[in-house]
């Protein structure tokens, strides 16, 4: 079966409640307290999904003691057979992509086409971190001194402590466990609550591919009670967090006493600008996708439009026209464009910025308002949402929504889309639609964003290039590609003299 293939599955709504505890050790144990919370789907709160372990600082001590354990064995089994491992992963993965795309709309909400695409991220991940299992290159260069040699290779870091969102509950896993493990890392992960059972499931295949005890270990629970003593432990070498800013800057202030690796990814607020001369259908094809794919639920999402004033009512009345037309709905159906909000939470968030950008003056264009009526009573659902003749200083235009709300702003050429683009803490993605090379290539170069697209929306990474941000949106590393390993690896730069003799670099010549 290819890793496209999709076959029938089972699993779906009102399909069993499976309790599940941690993974410390090669063994699925209970909490130390014996608590457990409730993982329910935001499509339908009445279907349970799964319990999970409760756990707190007692099972984070075990879990990096595991990971402490099985280090030194894990470090010295030879990387290309570590890659067989994860190989093997990448296939069950395969294999079960259709029932872990289901239990993961089910937990998490969005449609079944995105959740298949998530499961194949974390495929295409694995697979790419299991080739580099026979590379993992360093240098070779001349020396300034006679008959000595020369060269760098990686040492992995040691206990790797990840804690993941939800909304992209395998493939972000997936971008921090795989290059850590090639590396020769442990891992201790905690995965948001919201979502679970997705890393519940990955680790699952991990394990059928033969893992050795100890190597990966999960502890789920909140973020006080499980992230906390998890970044702050003295026994964890490098943490990597992937959520919002606020979080995030905890999160580098827990790894600064030790001075412990720290890689985090968190906000965005992208942009799509649409020029004059750009195709209009794709642009708004661009920016249905980009705006409402995962409910808005993406750092990647294009939650700000810039147009040019020339196409701006066009624009407009296209997508509206395209947003209106959206079927929400249980994502586990076919036919549905949009799922729910993750959590009744996120969708007050998104009510207040609603109020927030009418307040502002922004005109609501379309939507606005939560889904209530028949079945979406049971779930979190938000209309998708359009505000126009924005100005690119109010706060539905700068700060970070998370929901499916969509800021357009009219601007009168290039250089006001850019300066408009840059003007927010973020710098994560940025898109232009235009049929003029010279304005793509301008904007590409001026855009002080990590991720550009040219004629597509702001969201869509391949695992073979680097995944990350500039601003408040990360700390300077990357997720995905060979990037990957330096978040996870330290140089070490060796010198062979063989020449018998004391030659001293800098100092000692040869003539």
């Amino acid at each position: 079966m290819s890793a496209t293939a999709q076959r029938p599955s089972s699993r779906g709504r009102g399909a069993p409640a499976a309790a599940h505890g941690n993974f410390i050790a090669g063994e699925w144990k209970p909490a130390a307290s014996g608590r457990t919370f409730e993982n329910r789907n935001p499509a339908d709160r009445d279907d349970l999904v799964g319990t999970f372990a409760d756990s707190g600082p007692e099972d984070v001590e075990r879990a990096v003691a595991a990971a402490r354990e099985a280090f030194p064995r894990w470090r010295a089994l030879p990387a290309p057979k570590r890659g067989e491992i994860l190989f093997r992963a990448a296939e069950i993965l395969v294999r079960r992509k259709e029932d872990f795309a289901r239990d993961m709309t089910r937990e998490m909400g969005k449609v079944l086409a995105e959740t298949r695409g998530d499961v194949q991220e974390a495929i295409d991940m694995t697979y790419y971190m299991a080739g580099e299992g026979r590379r993992q290159f360093g240098q070779t260069t001349p020396s300034e001194l006679q008959s000595k040699f020369q060269m760098s290779v990686r040492m992995p870091v040691g206990i790797a402590g990840l804690i993941t969102p939800w909304n992209f509950p395998m493939a972000i896993p997936s971008w921090k466990m795989m290059p850590g493990l090639i590396l020769g890392n442990t891992v201790v992960i905690k995965p948001a609550t919201d979502t679970p059972l997705s890393v519940v499931n990955l680790i699952h295949a991990l394990e059928e591919a033969g893992i050795p005890k100890g190597v990966v270990n999960m502890v789920t629970g909140g973020g006080s009670e499980v992230g906390a003593p998890l970044m702050g432990h003295k026994d964890v070498g490098i943490v990597s967090f992937t959520g919002s800013t606020g979080v995030g800057r905890k999160v580098s202030e827990a790894c600064a006493p030790a001075f412990k690796h720290c890689h985090l990814e968190m906000g965005g607020k992208n942009i799509i600008m649409v020029m004059d001369d750009a195709q209009l259908d794709l642009a708004v094809d661009g920016a249905i996708w980009g705006g409402f794919g995962t409910s808005g639920q993406r750092c990647t999402a294009a939650s700000r439009v810039a147009v040019h004033k020339k196409v701006y009512r066009e624009f407009v009345d296209r997508f509206v026209e395209r947003a209106r037309a959206l079927k929400v709905g249980d994502g586990l159906d076919e036919s549905v464009q949009m799922g729910p909000c993750i959590s009744e939470a996120q969708r007050r968030t998104v009510e207040g910025y609603v109020k927030v950008g009418r307040d502002e003056g922004a005109r609501l264009l379309c939507g606005g308002h939560r889904l209530e009526s028949g079945e979406l009573g049971r779930g979190w659902f938000h209309e998708p949402t359009i505000f126009g003749d924005c100005d690119p200083r109010m706060r539905v235009a700068v700060e970070e929504i998370f929901g499916p709300v969509v800021s357009v702003i009219p601007v009168g050429s290039l250089e006001e889309a850019v300066t408009v683009g840059n003007n927010v803490e973020y710098g994560l993605s940025a898109s232009i639609y235009t049929q003029d090379i010279n304005k793509a290539f301008t904007a590409m170069r001026d855009m002080y964003t990590g991720i550009f697209y040219v004629n597509a929306p702001t969201i869509g990474a391949e695992t073979h290039l680097p995944f990350g941000g500039t601003k408040n949106t990360g700390n300077g590393h990357r997720e995905a590609c060979v990037q990957a390993l330096d978040v996870f690896s330290e140089w070490k730069s060796i010198y062979i003299d063989y020449s018998g003799t004391l030659q001293r670099a800098q100092i000692d010549t040869w003539e």
